[in-house]
């Protein structure tokens, strides 16, 4: 769910010199094409004795007690997990007491696969919903085990601004996921600004060519939380985006158009 809480930090782009950042093809307003896209999502759910859950999101290990009380978890949040009715669970998490994302979990009655109606909260109140179902890939029993999603039904608008940054670098404005990248594009670690930075706190970024970039994402503890390829189509209008690495099947594909 932390990689769903943070599953639009999609992009950064790099830059050479100023001309290429106040040129660069990459500034603009860019919205999904849900259409054209494939989110995938995985998560781990592990029983660890009695009422506790170990949660892995994709940035790292939260224990939690299924009691329906908020307790600490990753970047400053709070998860709480509470029995909703027979193989149901009902998941929220909070920051400053505020509610950021609430997710109602459904097992199958054969228990492999799980179905989640995911709701964000955006700094207005503004919610955002997806519509996941998740299969089982690893052996377990209940909610615990390996799940991986390939289903999304995207049903909101994203835009994510690109914009020029102290002449020879960029900002990636995300507003969606209340992250803000500032960059030069030197190669080096440069720390995020907004909520989530307590999340991914910094992002480093390199050319490839002038229709490519790369993107690394580092958490707080320095560890990678992920790398992305950007191509530019030839035409300009649009900017797709995937993982560096892929596992087959569990790639995500995402496509913007520019506005």
């Amino acid at each position: 769910m932390v990689s769903r809480f943070l599953q639009l930090l999609l992009v950064t782009v790099l830059a050479t010199g100023h001309a290429w950042a106040a040129n660069s093809p990459f500034v603009g307003d860019w919205k999904l094409n849900p259409s054209k896209s494939r989110l995938t999502d995985k998560m781990k759910v592990e029983s660890i004795g009695g009422n506790q859950y170990a949660f892995d999101f994709g940035a790292g290990s939260e224990a939690i007690t299924i009691d329906g009380t908020d307790q600490p978890g990753q970047g400053g949040t709070t998860l709480s997990v509470t029995v909703a009715g027979p193989d149901a669970w009902k998941v929220i998490r909070k920051r400053d007491g505020h509610m950021v994302i609430t997710a109602n979990w459904k097992l199958s009655k054969d228990g492999n696969s799980l179905t989640d109606d995911f709701t964000t909260f955006g700094q207005d109140g503004a919610p955002s919903n997806i519509k996941y179902v998740y299969k089982r890939s690893a052996p377990g029993s209940g909610f615990a085990g390996t799940w991986v999603s390939t289903s999304e039904q995207v049903n909101f608008v994203y835009v994510l601004q690109i914009r020029p940054y102290e002449g020879d670098g960029l900002s990636i404005i995300d507003a969606a996921s209340q992250l803000t990248r500032n960059m030069k594009l030197d190669g080096q670690d440069y720390p995020n600004a907004g909520a989530n930075a307590a999340v991914l706190a910094t992002s480093s970024a390199k050319k490839v060519d002038e229709h490519s970039l790369e993107l690394t994402d580092k958490k707080k503890d320095g560890k990678p939380y992920g790398a992305l390829q950007l191509r530019l189509s030839s035409d300009l209008k649009t900017l797709t985006i995937t993982p560096r690495s892929a596992t087959k099947g569990e790639s995500n594909l995402y496509v913007l158009e520019r506005q």
